[in-house]
Formats: C-alpha cells, structure tokens, sequence
C-alpha cells in the first residue's frame, strides 16, 4: 500500500511538465515547490548506464530549466544506494517530511458548520490561500496551471467565522484515497482549532464521494501540525527527504553541462 501512495501523492500534486528518464521522474513546475520540482525515482531502469551517468542527465536537464536540482529520497528509490550516492556528491539533505494514513471509519463531524465546497479552482479561492500563504504573483500563477490540469475528483473547502475566510484546504479523491494540499489557516485564527474543523470537513467530504482512506504529507519539523493529525489518529506509514544541489554549484564543478549541446546521454544511448 505504501507505494501506491506515493503514486497517489504525485498524482495528486501534479507538475507541468513530467519526463521519464529510465525509471526516473523529472518534475518541473517553474520551480514551485520541491515536490513538484524534483527526480523522482521510482523504478529500475533497463539501460546500461550507471549511476552517476543518469544523475548528469538529470542534472542536464534541470540546468536547461534554470533550476536548481532536487532528488526526492523515499524508502522506494532505485537504486537504493541513490542517497548514499548523492550525499557523497555533495548533495545536501534536506526537508525531511513525514508520510501519514488515517482511514475514514469512525470519523467524527465537524462542529464549524460555515464551511463553503467548489469542485473546481476558483479565482477567488486561488487569491483568498494565497494571501493567507502570502504567495508570490507566480507562485500563484503556477499554482493555478497545477490545480487546473488535474483530472481528478478535487475539493476546495472554506472555513468561515462570521463570514470571515478563517483557513482552507484542497482535498483529491484517486483510488478509493483522499489526499490533502494546501492546508492553510489565516494568520488571524491560528491556534483556535480551524485547522481541525477545516480537516474534518475534507474527510467527510472525501468519505460521502467514495474515499475510505486519506493521506497526507507533513514537514517533521512543522510540530503543531504532527501534533494536530495525531490527535485526528493519523499514523505515520514512511518518511522521506530531499537532496539538493544549486545550479550555480554544478556549472561551477561540471562547467561543461553548461556548454554541451542539447543533444543528451539518453538519446546517445538510444541510438546504440
């Protein structure tokens, strides 16, 4: 089951663009987020390179985007040895995140009935999270593309007090699973149990539309909300990290992936 939620997790925070390189996810997504901007290793390959060959085409890759490259470590990584690889390479870890499940038996009712559902993005909605999140023009304008290619079943759920937008969150149903993004809560009404009541509204939301079980994806060192979801029984089923390396840092330690052609290992490879 583990692995299927990490496909889910995926899906359920799409990027722009996704390239599979030999079992490898490229993700992009004009650089919003790490999650949607990262290598994702998800299988064994089947070509004869090593190691370190794909980890230059990678990095290839993301220098002609412009960004920063970012490897997502998790218990399913192919090889195995990828982190230890990378750390070794001068990758930096960082972000580790907490994987956590909850089924949706037993679960309770909100008692803040003011809440607002859209099945589909509204502009209202995208600039309401994105002044609670104090996003950048084009975090948003990036957050808008991602939550719009999606074809799946999603909810966009307000909590209000006295008619005043106190937290919101995204909720997308893949499955039989429910997953949940962007939850964020106003800085106003921090630390008076919105956050709790706006989860239970997606839960039950993602229940009365077919989901038996959610998941979500936490930052460890974020303890308020591990203590929240605790509380709301969900039990941690994996951990993962990230590893990091700057543009700037690899131009200056492989100057000539910034000077090669467009023409890459892959297609060499797939010629021979």
């Amino acid at each position: 089951m583990y692995k299927l939620v990490e496909e889910l997790a995926l899906n359920g925070w799409p990027a722009l663009q996704t390239t599979v390189m030999d079992g490898w996810l490229l993700r992009t997504a004009d650089g919003y987020t790490s999650r949607a901007n990262s290598v994702n290793p998800i299988y064994p390959g089947v070509y004869s390179w090593t190691v370190n060959d794909q980890i230059r085409e990678a990095e290839r890759y993301y220098l002609a985007a412009g960004q920063d490259v970012i490897f997502k470590i998790t218990p399913f990584v192919h090889p195995v040895s990828l982190d230890d690889t990378l750390a070794h390479s001068g990758y930096r870890r960082c972000d580790l995140s907490k994987v956590l499940l909850r089924s949706l038996d037993g679960l309770p009712e909100p008692k803040l009935k003011d809440a607002k559902v859209e099945e589909s993005l509204s502009e209202d909605w995208l600039k309401m999270m994105a002044g609670m999140k104090q996003l950048t023009d084009s975090a948003v304008n990036t957050t808008r593309k991602m939550l719009s290619v999606s074809r799946l079943r999603q909810s966009f759920i307000t909590l209000y007090l006295n008619g005043v937008p106190a937290c919101c969150g995204v909720g997308v149903i893949e499955r039989g699973f429910i997953g949940l993004y962007d939850i964020v809560v106003d800085p106003a009404f921090r630390n008076r149990g919105f956050g709790e009541q706006l989860i239970l509204h997606l839960l039950q939301w993602g229940r009365a539309n077919g989901a038996g079980n959610c998941y979500l994806l936490v930052a460890a060192d974020n303890i308020p909300a591990v203590r929240l979801y605790e509380k709301l029984g969900f039990k941690e089923i994996y951990t993962y990290w990230y590893r990091t390396k700057s543009k700037e840092e690899i131009c200056a330690a492989q100057p000539e992936l910034h000077e090669q052609s467009e023409e890459n290992i892959f297609e060499q490879r797939n010629r021979t």
